[in-house]
């Protein structure tokens, strides 16, 4: 099959890569700083401040991921259809910097849930076309290192808006154990510049890969007839398995305090874990270019296991502090490897349709994954909820080793 061939522009390589991948990276940076500022810690100001059960914690955490899962497909598939991977990233980061200062007012979980779900509805514009945008400016030898560049820098923004985060507890330290009002209202108002230039930055710095006008007409035609690989298919298959037990990090949050972990502590813990994450993401994707993406996943996979079940027997603040940096580890090996093994396994042309399909099986699966996380927390015990994580991330693992018969990339760009 041939591909449709990119127009290379004359720009100078950003850290030996394609400019695309570095802006989109410092626009993720600069998004996650005002995220992190704003809905990292939103369970605390739940349950701290609005009297939230875990089971609301839950419900608001799982509308947080899933709200955007079929906007991703759908984003995704006009992506491919128009050729327009750029507009809409600039829509739906424009519409999440739009949905923040809403917080100020929030003063039911109902709101709160509200003001999440329309920051999410950006997120679904944004996220297949930008991963599209991506994996069009890297050859298939690079897919892992430039996906693992762009986590790098996705959560350096976590680290800097956490330590802001911490700074302003430090500041207006409250009661020590439980989250501020007045703190964190000036997270929000802080949260939100950035946001701002990072669609500014999209806008000016980020540049749509042409095709050649030859080609175009040629790949049309073929996403009309290319079906998606066996192997594409069966990993979305083990994707469910694993997302269905993979319920919002709200609730490790939450663990954090159960244990009677001080607030700046957790805000600390929160960096280390965005620190471990980003400073493993690009070696690791460089690792899966080279071991192959099926292997690199498994092993991301089986840590999670272990992290669930630690923070289902933990008792000690230094515990906890082990399990989030562990909890990094995880995040930075699977996240750049599992979104260059979509690229692998599709063709070029279809790369939006696909990313908005493998980023909505877990987005879709967060709802009930985080619903069921908090009645088993409710019910029965904090533990419970990170025994049934564990139970089927293991599950996943078994799949992924059995059913995905992984070899060579099947499309190079």
């Amino acid at each position: 099959m041939t591909e449709p061939v990119l127009v290379e522009e004359n720009r100078k390589k950003i850290w030996g890569m394609h400019p695309n991948v570095f802006f989109m990276g410092l626009v993720s940076l600069l998004t996650d700083i005002g995220s992190e500022l704003i809905f990292t810690l939103v369970p605390l100001f739940l349950s701290n401040v609005l009297g939230a059960t875990s089971t609301m914690v839950g419900i608001v955490g799982g509308i947080s991921e899933s709200a955007d899962s079929f906007l991703r497909i759908i984003s995704g598939w006009i992506s491919d259809k128009t050729g327009n991977r750029k507009l809409p990233a600039v829509l739906g980061y424009s519409f999440s910097t739009i949905a923040k200062p809403f917080m100020l007012i929030a003063n039911s979980w109902g709101a709160v849930a509200g003001i999440r779900f329309g920051d999410r509805v950006g997120k679904g514009v944004r996220t297949a076309s930008r991963d599209a945008l991506i994996a069009d400016s890297v050859s298939s030898g690079e897919r892992g290192r430039g996906f693992g560049l762009h986590r790098a820098m996705d959560t350096s923004g976590a680290v800097i808006g956490l330590i802001i985060a911490a700074i302003i507890v430090y500041l207006i330290p409250g009661d020590g154990l439980h989250l501020d009002t007045h703190a964190y209202r000036w997270m929000v108002i802080i949260g939100v510049i950035p946001s701002a230039l990072a669609v500014l930055v999209l806008i000016t710095l980020v540049h749509e890969k042409r095709k050649k006008a030859a080609t175009q007409s040629a790949a049309a035609s073929v996403q009309k007839a290319t079906p998606f690989s066996l192997q594409f298919k069966l990993f979305l298959v083990v994707m469910v398995l694993f997302a269905l037990g993979n319920s919002s990090d709200f609730f490790l949050i939450l663990r954090a305090q159960n244990v009677d972990v001080p607030l700046l502590q957790v805000v600390l813990m929160l960096v280390l874990f965005n620190l471990t994450y980003s400073a493993i993401s690009m070696p690791m994707g460089i690792l899966s270019d080279k071991l192959g993406r099926k292997w690199v996943i498994a092993l991301g996979w089986l840590i999670y296991v272990l992290v669930y079940l630690g923070f289902a027997l933990a008792t000690s603040t230094w515990q906890i502090w082990l399990l989030f940096v562990f909890y990094g580890i995880y995040y930075g090996i699977c996240e750049g490897a599992a979104k260059a093994f979509v690229a692998d396994q599709v063709p070029a042309e279809r790369r939006g349709t696909a990313y908005g399909l493998y980023n909505g099986v877990v987005g879709i699966m967060a709802l009930p994954a985080s619903l069921i996380a908090g009645v088993l927390w409710d019910t029965f015990s904090p533990a419970a909820a990170f025994y049934f994580g564990a139970g089927l991330a293991l599950l996943a693992v078994v799949g992924m080793l059995l059913v995905i018969k992984e070899k060579t990339a099947m499309y190079n760009s």
